[in-house]
């Protein structure tokens, strides 16, 4: 990919994932190229890209939307992040270094803290960074780039704040759970709690939906 294609792709996946442009919002060459200061073919590359992560759709006539995923989509996006996410939990289980499981958790007082403040905009960026962490601690760059495409959702700005404050002190106290087991170095018990974790972030999620407006 040439610069000017990955100062194209990178402008534009910030943008759909900050929730710039909601799903279902018309994305056009002309206006992202004057937006990110390139030629109109290092944006068609960029959006060929997000086309292939799922961040972008395009019609059969070559206009590109953002994705805007069915309630069938979500369920196997969850669905899937549960099985390679419990692996990866599995995984690190046995490699994370001491250090690791220290900076995971200061990421998880940080994440009580947003809890009960209730800053969901400052949750979800730890929590993020909680999350990369243990797939850091996998050591696996097959998982990472599997990863990749189902964890950054562009809904979820959408409907972040309709989340409660229960489901995110839930979430946190889940984050504990795997701290236990990976200081116990068990990973059947990490990748229990991690499938059960994504689970409930799956329900929260859909019902997070299902009250937002429109």
């Amino acid at each position: 990919m040439s610069r000017a294609s990955h100062t194209a792709y990178a402008r534009i996946r910030a943008g759909i994932t900050g929730g710039e442009w909601p799903p279902g919002a018309p994305l056009r060459e002309e206006e992202l190229a004057a937006l990110t200061g390139v030629s109109r073919t290092p944006v068609r590359e960029a959006l060929r890209r997000l086309e292939a992560e799922y961040l972008v759709r395009r019609t059969d006539g070559s206009r590109s939307f953002v994705a805007d995923w069915s309630s069938d989509d979500i369920g196997e996006m969850f669905t899937l992040r549960g099985l390679l996410e419990s692996h990866a939990a599995a995984r690190a289980a046995t490699r994370i270094a001491p250090a690791a499981i220290a900076a995971l958790r200061t990421l998880n007082a940080d994440l009580h803290t947003a809890a009960h403040a209730h800053d969901t905009e400052a949750f979800l960026n730890h929590n993020r960074a909680f999350h990369a962490a243990i797939l850091a601690a996998a050591a696996s760059p097959r998982l990472a780039a599997m990863l990749a495409a189902l964890v950054e959702q562009p809904v979820v700005r959408r409907t972040a704040h309709r989340y409660d404050r229960a489901a995110l002190v839930r979430s946190h106290a889940e984050h504990e759970e795997l701290l236990a087991a990976f200081t116990a170095q068990d990973a059947a018990w990490a990748s229990a709690v991690m499938t059960a974790h994504i689970r409930r972030a799956a329900h929260s999620f859909q019902t997070a939906i299902a009250n937002t407006p429109g």
